[in-house]
């Protein structure tokens, strides 16, 4: 038995008793410390090799970290022992920011879920830029970027660039995120002209980096799942148009259909975990379709154990990422994934 079978029954307790920010931070804090050797080596995990193929990068399986459990780089090195295929950090942005006021996040006991408005909280971009240069960890990482919330909406283009700009070299690919819904204006960065204006400005980008580098790190757009239809439909036509290479479906939800009247329902923010396994494993359907099959997608959004992480395969992703998964089930559930799915 491995001590991160454990987990659930014991290790989840402890970590639960205290509030949901103060576990998160002693957990990376923890994941610094077992970064280096040879505690990395004690407490990571094998996970057999599934290797898939995406956006012409080599993953050694499909199950990824989403963005939001490691923003600034600290806990790479642990984080990826534990069989990651992939690491998504950040958001980060230009300048370091503290976000928004506490308490900020929640947990939903009930439902397995999460509510968080933390606000785009990180060191700023040269800080995770620095633990990128230093990292041992071999495997894919994806650098989520966003934009400073005293960034004016119309400005938001300057931010998003100087970070793709910082970033370029020390990842192998770069997350667009549009969609959190914790940032005051964010989320209007997914109405057709605003999102175009964007996207075209960071392809520009991308392609003068490629020219200068020799190096070609793809862009993927993160995407709510709040949309409505006529929304995704346009969304999905500006990323086609624009020849984005791929698709991430989706962040967190501001609905509370599924946990009214549980504890903390009324907290404003973000709900991940279980209560958006159904609404994300839709739009990402959705994309799908109107994608034509050909967009590259990674699902996210209620994946904890093998019956939702095929629900999203099936559904139409290539890889798949899980935060509160993680949170609730421990690092067993990526070996139980991946060794399963």
């Amino acid at each position: 038995m491995s001590l991160y079978s454990l987990y659930p029954s014991l290790i989840r307790p402890l970590i639960f008793c205290l509030d949901a920010e103060t576990a998160h931070s002693l957990t990376i804090k923890a994941g610094k410390f077992l970064s280096n050797e040879p505690l990395k080596a004690l407490f990571s995990q094998k996970v057999e090799d599934r290797p898939v193929e995406f956006m012409g990068l080599e993953f050694k399986n499909p199950l990824g970290l989403a963005a939001g459990m490691d923003k600034n780089g600290d806990a790479i090195d642990y984080l990826g022992s534990l069989g990651f295929g992939h690491l998504e950090l950040g958001t980060v942005t230009p300048r370091p920011q503290p976000g928004n006021e506490k308490p900020r996040m929640f947990r939903v006991l009930e439902a397995k879920g999460i509510i968080n408005r933390m606000g785009f909280n990180n060191k700023g971009v040269d800080y995770l830029v620095a633990n990128l240069i230093k990292r041992t960890y071999k495997g894919v990482v994806g650098v989520s970027i966003g934009k400073n919330e005293t960034t004016p909406l119309e400005r938001a283009s300057d931010d998003y660039l100087l970070c793709m700009d910082k970033v370029y070299n020390y990842c192998d690919y770069i997350a667009v995120n549009i969609s959190c819904p914790n940032t005051p204006g964010l989320t209007a960065l997914q109405d057709a002209e605003p999102l175009k204006l964007l996207l075209t400005d960071l392809k520009t980008k991308q392609d003068d980096m490629f020219k200068k580098t020799g190096r070609y790190v793809p862009l993927v757009v993160k995407i709510a799942p709040d949309l409505k239809d006529d929304n995704l439909s346009a969304v999905c036509k500006v990323c086609t148009d624009l020849e984005i290479d791929g698709m991430n479906c989706t962040n967190t939800t501001v609905s509370r259909d599924v946990i009214h009247g549980m504890t903390h329902a009324r907290e404003w923010g973000g709900l991940s975990g279980e209560p958006l396994r159904e609404m994300s494993t839709k739009v990402l359907v959705k994309v799908s379709e109107l994608t034509n099959g050909k967009m590259p997608l990674i699902g996210c959004g209620g994946v904890s154990d093998v019956i939702s992480a095929r629900e999203k395969v099936k559904a139409g992703a290539t890889l798949i990422q899980l935060y509160s998964g993680f949170v609730y089930e421990g690092p067993a559930v990526i070996k139980e994934i991946v060794e399963n799915l």
